[in-house]
């Protein structure tokens, strides 16, 4: 049976840099330079996390706050 890892991630798009701090295990915030408009926001999210944590991208999923600061991901 996989192993599941849950993340929590307080977002704050539409900054001028992109960048992520961990303040606890399993718990983030991240800076992203894409706007809250269409999921773009949330793409732009996933994207920062699969780089800056070297997951592939479709190893994560956005479980809850889609349309929210508040994000929690799920890592397969």
């Amino acid at each position: 049976m996989p192993t599941l890892t849950y993340l929590s991630v307080k977002t704050h798009p539409g900054a001028s840099k992109e960048m992520l701090i961990g303040h606890s295990p399993g718990r983030f915030e991240a800076w992203i330079k894409a706007k809250p408009q269409e999921g773009k926001a949330n793409e732009a999210l996933l994207s920062l996390l699969s780089r800056i944590l070297q997951i592939p991208r479709n190893r994560l999923r956005l479980i809850r706050g889609h349309n929210s600061r508040q994000k929690l991901f799920q890592v397969n």
